[in-house]
């Protein structure tokens, strides 16, 4: 039996197959921050014991920088308690696995999508995941591009305002794209909205609603469903996220030129608006030269990108 599994900062999914490569078993489960990395590896090795076929195989997106070659994991930007662990080590303990292969999870979500999602028939696809944080992978001829270690296509810490000085002397932290177009910046964006909306705007009612029954966080899911009851608000932000967006991907398609670019993670729910949104800016922000801009495409595999590619590297 072959393990996929993802540790994200808000959902862990670890798929399984059986003889024939088919996925016949799905655990997801939301992840709780209070609880750190210590309670993600809980929930693992829990699910490893449901499993009743011996693990052959483990693969793992990640969703931080990590050394690919030895499973040594640098940090994770939402989760606690992460760093320094050595992933490959800690499952070769759990199971009796004769692979098991650790990368960044932007890298296998993207090679997931590269040959068995929206990437399928091209020779350069880059991946970009916009959820709790902002990743990126490239796929060149079926195979992960590898940069210096640790860590890859770290899209979302590209500088969008750089740290510095401001005109009155004061410390300016900078803005990165991921402090702007995350699935939490986006939540943010919409409370710190919500006051100004009037009383019959569907976004508000929808978030209000959502606060009511206690279900609170996650507003950018209203974005879409609010979208299409015409709200003015929610087409606003959603062309506004999807400009800043493709400005960052203006900087890979300088850099690396693919041809097709995949949105991926939780933000790209949003569908065929959030596309739009991001292909038509892509197109203004890339120079004449690589016009026109590579095609814009949305995940396939949707939220199974990640464990689907995982199971894909083994």
């Amino acid at each position: 039996m072959k393990v996929g599994i993802e540790i994200g900062g808000t959902k862990l999914q670890l798929f399984a197959t059986d003889g024939s490569g088919q996925v016949k078993e799905r655990f997801r489960y939301e992840v709780d921050k209070t609880k750190g990395a210590e309670g993600i590896l809980a929930n693992i090795s829990q699910t490893f014991k449901k499993l009743n076929t011996p693990i052959t195989a483990v693969g793992v997106g990640f969703g931080g920088p990590i050394n690919s070659e030895t499973g040594q994991i640098s940090t994770s930007y939402q989760i606690e308690g992460w760093a320094g662990l050595n992933l490959v080590s800690w499952l070769e303990e759990q199971t009796a696995a004769q692979t098991i292969r650790v990368e960044n999870d932007a890298n296998v979500a993207a090679l997931g999508e590269a040959l068995h999602g929206a990437g399928r028939g091209y020779r350069h696809v880059f991946y970009v995941t916009v959820g709790s944080g902002i990743g990126g992978g490239m796929i060149v001829d079926g195979q992960i591009y590898h940069g210096a270690l640790p860590g890859e296509a770290e899209l979302g810490h590209l500088w969008l305002v750089p740290p510095g000085v401001g005109t009155s002397g004061e410390a300016s932290p900078g803005q990165t794209l991921e402090e702007t177009c995350s699935g939490w910046a986006v939540d943010r964006q919409i409370r710190e909205l919500l006051p100004q909306l009037p009383t019959d705007s569907p976004l508000r009612q929808m978030v209000e609603a959502a606060t009511n029954e206690g279900r609170v966080g996650g507003e950018a899911r209203f974005l879409h469903p609010a979208y299409e009851k015409s709200d003015p608000v929610a087409k606003m932000l959603i062309e506004q996220v999807g400009s800043v967006l493709a400005l960052g991907l203006s900087h890979v398609t300088h850099l690396f030129h693919p041809q097709v670019i995949v949105l991926g993670g939780g933000l790209s729910l949003i569908g065929e608006p959030f596309r739009v949104a991001v292909k038509t800016a892509l197109e203004r922000f890339v120079m004449p030269a690589f016009r026109p801009a590579p095609l814009v495409f949305g995940a396939q595999l949707r939220e199974e990108a990640v464990p689907i590619g995982a199971i894909t590297m083994l």
